[in-house]
């Protein structure tokens, strides 16, 4: 089998390597897990953790493999460009702003979660409304980051990539159940530090591998487009568009609610001593960005080694590559652009480095699942017991740790499984669209809850009806659902009546999201927030009048 040749350039050394990095990170992790006597240890890493540490796995959990292995594949397969950098400023700007107003107001009680603060201004029903939005949007978004570890995974054994995904998520529960979010934080730091390193050997081997070197690069990515950086249209098409106007409209809505409302980012910064740290923590975590320019340089360089090397047959049967026309020129382009880096990795760098860089790529995954399992965890044992309200010497006799492990498991089950659906649904469509993809459904909403428990004022029904709006308004117009359940072959004739999808067409899997699904993020907010926010206000100018 062709792909066969590509996985034999993965030897016995690569291996060893591979293995010995992952039991590294174990073996690191357990020792900096400490006692795990109560759930504030095993959530919240006992309040303890050194912000510089918790900054690192702010940034390793945004980048991920799906920075790593999604934003090279999808800039070299674009007519490419740095256009998605100018997604930075909105990132950085929401991060500014949670550390000044958000993480203050967190620190000011005993709280595990955004959805505490939420169920203290707004009543229980609203902290139970937030769990399951943020549990929902956790399986749809956090799915990605486990099929972006299961790729290379398939590239380098030939497994079929059912397996890959049941083997990370395997690893995931593990090492959450291992120590909790000291472990989970301390094993962030190290993939930060791999992928950084590895980066830039990846930059640097391809640039050194041509004949005029960097200047050789520069020129031909800048032929072909790939260093352009700004875009100033609207982006309201259907492709996913990295604009200017996206970067300051719509991202700050995404960035608000992904570190200040959803607990895979917020649950690192309640791990610092105080508000004053883990504001810090956050704010530093803005040089990530750094790395994601690093990432971009990567997918520039990978379109500029394949074009003067081009795919052997064996490559482009992998990656699935046809010709496109790029300006006056024909190029192969991938139709699996997210194979391409591990291909490389594993094709042409030296044995024992290419099994270091993917042991990266596999243990950054599995640090990431195993902080949305913590996450998950701690949020419906939460909305259980709810062991903010609670004395120390009644959590003592809750047992509560061991009722974490055991939803660690279930979660992680959960996840794999929805993973191996979601790959299934995903035909054709690469890792970095389809992870913003599924945050649409709840950041939205999510956002809205923080804001009426800021002004404490909210109806939580009508939040509820927003919510449901919101996400019935992206799943029409996105395909991802309907794709699967036209696999499933559940009869799907009755869209037509929305206007929106061909029902042989979602069999297929090969539509496209009607609009820019962007546009969601503050769309679904302002809905969902005016749901809920108007009948409240009506509610008290009636008691007062």
């Amino acid at each position: 089998m062709l792909i066969g040749a590509i996985e034999t350039h993965f030897t016995v050394v690569d291996w060893l390597v591979l293995f010995g990095y992952l039991a590294l990170c174990t073996w690191i992790g357990h020792r900096m897990s400490g006692a795990q006597a109560t759930i504030r240890d095993f959530f919240l890493g006992g309040r303890s953790l050194p912000w510089p540490a918790v900054s690192g796995s702010i940034i390793a959990t945004e980048i991920s493999g799906v920075t790593f292995i999604g934003v090279p594949g999808t800039l070299f397969a674009l007519n490419g460009d740095f256009t998605y950098l100018q997604w930075a400023i909105g990132s950085i700007l929401a991060r500014f702003l949670v550390a000044k107003y958000l993480v203050p107001l967190y620190y000011e009680q005993e709280i595990y979660s955004p959805y505490d603060y939420m169920g203290r201004r707004l009543g229980r029903a609203a902290k139970q409304l937030a769990t399951v939005l943020f549990t929902l949007g956790s399986i749809l978004g956090q799915s990605v980051r486990v099929l972006v570890a299961a790729i290379p995974l398939q590239v380098v054994t030939g497994l079929e990539i059912h397996w890959s995904i049941l083997i990370i998520g395997m690893f995931a529960i593990g090492w959450t159940l291992m120590g909790g979010m000291r472990t989970v934080i301390w094993t962030d730091v190290m993939q930060f530090l791999l992928f950084t390193v590895g980066g830039v050997i990846a930059l640097v081997w391809i640039c050194a591998s041509l004949n005029g070197g960097w200047g050789e690069f520069w020129e031909i990515a800048s032929g072909f487009g790939r260093t352009r950086t700004f875009d100033f249209t609207f982006g309201f098409e259907a492709e996913l568009q990295f604009t200017f106007w996206v970067a300051i409209l719509a991202v700050p809505f995404q960035n608000l609610t992904a570190f200040g409302v959803d607990q895979l980012n917020a649950q690192r910064m309640f791990c610092c001593r105080d508000a004053k740290q883990a504001g810090k923590a956050l704010i530093f975590s803005c040089f990530g960005q750094v790395l994601t320019l690093l990432m971009l340089l990567v997918g520039a360089a990978l379109f500029v080694h394949y074009h003067v090397d081009p795919f052997t047959e064996a490559e482009a049967a992998l990656v699935e590559a046809g010709t496109a026309t790029v300006g006056e020129s024909n190029v192969l382009q991938p139709g699996k652009p997210d194979y391409v880096f591990p291909m490389w990795i594993t094709t042409v760098l030296p044995v024992g480095l290419s099994g270091l860089i993917l042991a990266g790529v596999f243990a950054a995954s599995i640090s990431s699942l195993d902080s949305i399992l913590a996450a998950l965890s701690q949020t419906t044992l939460s909305m259980f017991y709810h062991p903010e309200d609670r004395s120390d010497e009644e959590l003592e006799t809750m047992n509560l740790v061991w009722k974490s492990r055991m939803l660690v498991i279930g979660w992680g089950i959960i996840l794999t499984g929805f993973t191996w659906l979601l790959n299934i649904a995903r035909e054709g469509i690469p890792i970095l669209p389809l992870a913003f993809g599924m945050t649409t459904y709840t950041m939205g909403p999510l956002l809205a809850l923080m804001g009426c428990a800021i002004l404490g004022r909210g109806s939580i029904r009508g939040l509820a009806v927003g919510a449901a709006v919101s996400f019935v308004l992206v799943a029409l117009c996105r395909p991802d659902l309907w794709v699967l359940l036209a696999k499933a072959n559940v009869s799907l004739e009755w869209l037509g009546v929305f206007g929106t999808f061909d029902a042989e067409a979602l069999a297929e899997g090969v539509v496209k999201p009607l609009w820019s699904y962007v546009w969601a993020w503050p769309v679904t907010a302002l809905i969902t927030f005016l749901a809920g926010y108007l009948p409240a206000r009506a509610r008290v100018g009636s008691a007062a009048s």
